[in-house]
């Protein structure tokens, strides 16, 4: 299957001298997945309302200088493989080209509406992300920035002083509040009221009560209800108590889930892939592959690996943050490490994940050891 069916030439378009405040209200009133970016006529990037996090910067700035590249595909590409492109690009839209030419645009919605019949074999706890990053209700807004930033989601759930789930806020959140606050400022307002704002609490705008998924929902049903209410993501909670934050589910898992391939060679997907230096693709197969290999029983169904660049540099080199993520048979195992480079990020997380494999080896292997030890005590 192809997305010449489901791409769409009905998008929105700026251009890359407009000032930024002319994308943060077309968030505002018309709230698409993403802008695609021209400039002289000519495509240039795409702006998504996570760029537009960074809200202090003045709504004069031009569009270009917050313009992001996005994987280029053809009209006649494959839906699998724009799902990976999607993921790796870490964006929610892609432009669509025809002969050389920008088409249009084609949409992570639109690619899961495609193909939603065909999700009703898997369930939420296949998937879904289980490392999830939270906020307390009195936490302020300025914390909520960072950690979306730093950890590069669209979604943090809210708990309360016990650990209890009491709502969520999303990019879209932040975006809207943002807009909307300062459209009731003048310019000369503007540093004293985003420095209030950031101290606010969470609480003041987090959304509440939270749509929840179960581990053993079908991954189906929680598409649809995404679909159907605009939500990037759904806080999956254990089935007996919906107050604990157990994972969260979005978008982007189901597209990684999309991807995946029956092939002998392990399957490895990587977010935000410019910002590898010497390594190549095969190259990170390769070594996640020799530290799998460490342990035999261990078969890896899928590898991510996630680049997230900082703003701190060394000479020239940017801070790199590296995660990478195994789903396997014995269960999720996850390394991160950075360095500046992404070569030397990259390796530091590969430590981590091969410490991590071993040690698990090495309880499995105790508890082995003790069951046959039980019996044989059972025997005597």
């Amino acid at each position: 299957m192809d997305i010449s069916d489901i791409a769409t030439n009905d998008y929105i378009e700026v251009e890359a001298e407009q000032r930024l405040g002319k994308a943060r209200s077309i968030f505002e009133e018309e709230n698409p997945k993403g802008i695609i970016v021209t400039e002289a006529g000519q495509y240039e990037g795409v702006i998504t309302e996570r760029q537009l996090l960074g809200s202090h910067i003045e709504d004069d700035t031009r569009i270009a200088a917050l313009t992001v590249p996005a994987p280029k595909v053809d009209r006649t590409e494959d839906v699998r493989d724009t799902a990976r492109m999607l993921v790796e690009g870490g964006t929610k839209i892609a432009p669509v080209f025809e002969a050389g030419e920008l088409w249009g645009i084609v949409t992570e919605d639109a690619i899961l509406e495609a193909v939603i019949d065909s999700l009703d074999a898997l369930t939420v706890g296949q998937i879904f992300s289980e490392n999830v990053i939270t906020v307390e209700e009195d936490d302020n807004m300025g914390t909520v920035i960072n950690r979306l930033r730093e950890h590069g989601i669209s979604r943090l759930p809210v708990v309360d002083e016990d650990g209890f789930l009491t709502g969520v806020v999303t990019v879209h959140d932040v975006v809207d509040f943002v807009v909307r606050d300062m459209s009731k400022t003048t310019r000369g307002d503007r540093s004293g009221e985003v420095e209030r704002m950031l101290d606010l609490p969470v609480y003041d705008v987090m959304s509440s009560p939270v749509e929840t998924v179960t581990i053993d929902d079908s991954v189906q049903d929680a598409v649809e209800t995404m679909l159907e209410d605009d939500y990037s993501g759904l806080v999956v909670t254990p089935a007996d108590d919906d107050r604990v934050v157990g994972g969260v589910l979005t978008k982007t898992d189901v597209l990684r889930a999309l991807s995946y391939t029956e092939e002998e060679r392990m399957d490895v997907q990587i977010t935000n892939i410019e910002l590898l230096d010497a390594l190549t693709r095969e190259e990170v197969q390769e070594r996640i592959e020799d530290v799998a290999n460490k342990y035999s029983d261990m078969n890896v169904h899928h590898a991510h690996v996630r680049l997230h660049k900082h703003k701190e540099k060394l000479r020239g080199t940017p801070l790199i943050q590296t995660q990478i993520r195994l789903r396997t048979n014995k269960g999720q195992m996850a390394g991160t490490g950075e360095g500046y480079g992404a070569d030397n990020a990259f390796y530091m997380a590969l430590d981590t994940l091969e410490r991590n494999v071993l040690e698990h080896k090495g309880v499995e292997r105790d508890e082995e050891y003790k069951g046959q030890l039980l019996r044989k005590l059972n025997q005597l």
